[in-house]
């Protein structure tokens, strides 16, 4: 066989690098691919809302609504509600609050997981029993309900949502690190580094959690539908984002009486929310298969 021939075969996954590898395992993901073009267009409505909304989301117009929803015209391309209130205007806010409700209730989980997990793994022994059975007993609490309570004595600003979402939400991450700091910890790298003696904040920062990442990112990809999904859920029942601020959440409440009659109040939030959450959801698909090697062995 020529070398030109060679040349032209298909690179085996071995001899390409650790970026163009992974690239070339999630695109074969179809459904994970297009999802991630349509967070990251999520993404650039949240970032320019201001700039993208045709009106004042909080804007009253009673004399054009007189009191009822309004249809979807050439100048409300998403129609209005009871309060004439534009609401493509609200929509496009409504992503804004829902993506960082969940973003970055996400980012305050994973300081409280990693944190939790990576010392109980590393330290073991007595310190691993202790942070595993708090962790149980966080498993154990009833999360939605307590955030039902709680937020109903601190209120429903965008702050306490994102504190009190990540903070009953970091035992999944915990235990992944946890388990994944369990078996990296007896391989070769890790004894060779004791053995030269590597100070352990070293051990931790530069060799276990890059490790480690791999399962990290997963889970957070996964949970943030869960907390845009919990904000939301929060919203609807009033404990959420406070009014007159657009949220998906608070748009479903205000819909709720006008099901029948005023159709558009409920489809547009509802297949945004949806749309989010399924495009995490295969994303997050996409970089499981992309990032275990055993699913190519």
């Amino acid at each position: 066989m020529t070398e030109t021939a060679v040349s032209a075969l298909p690179l085996r996954e071995e001899t390409l690098s650790g970026w163009r590898l992974f690239w070339r395992r999630f695109r074969r993901h179809r459904l994970a691919l297009i999802s991630a073009v349509l967070l990251l267009g999520m993404v650039l409505i949240a970032i320019f809302a201001d700039d993208l909304a045709p009106y004042d989301p909080n804007a009253i117009n009673a004399s054009y609504a007189r009191g009822r929803p309004q249809p979807p015209t050439a100048d409300h391309w998403f129609g209005t509600d009871n309060y004439g209130r534009d609401y493509l205007s609200r929509a496009l806010m409504g992503v804004r609050v829902s993506l960082f409700v969940g973003v970055a209730a996400v980012f305050f989980q994973l300081a409280i997981g990693v944190s939790v997990g990576a010392t109980a793994g590393y330290f073991g022994g007595w310190v691993d029993n202790l942070l595993m059975r708090i962790t149980d007993i966080f498993l154990s609490i009833p999360g939605f309900f307590l955030l039902l309570i709680v937020s109903g004595i601190f209120g429903g600003t965008l702050l306490t949502l994102v504190m009190l979402i990540g903070a009953l939400n970091w035992m999944t991450v915990a235990r992944l690190l946890r388990a994944e700091f369990l078996s990296l910890k007896e391989r070769e790298f890790m004894v060779a580094a004791r053995c030269i003696g590597v100070p352990a904040w070293r051990q931790v920062i530069h060799h276990l959690l890059p490790n480690a990442l791999a399962p990290i990112i997963v889970a957070a990809t996964l949970s943030v539908p869960y907390a845009i999904l919990t904000e939301s859920a929060l919203s609807f029942l009033g404990r959420g984002v406070p009014p007159p601020h657009a949220s998906l959440g608070t748009m479903l409440e205000g819909a709720q009486q006008w099901l029948r009659t005023a159709w558009w109040m409920w489809v547009v939030p509802g297949a945004i929310i949806s749309t989010i959450v399924l495009s995490f959801n295969f994303v997050g698909d996409g970089l499981r298969d992309a990032l275990d090697p055993q699913l190519h062995r």
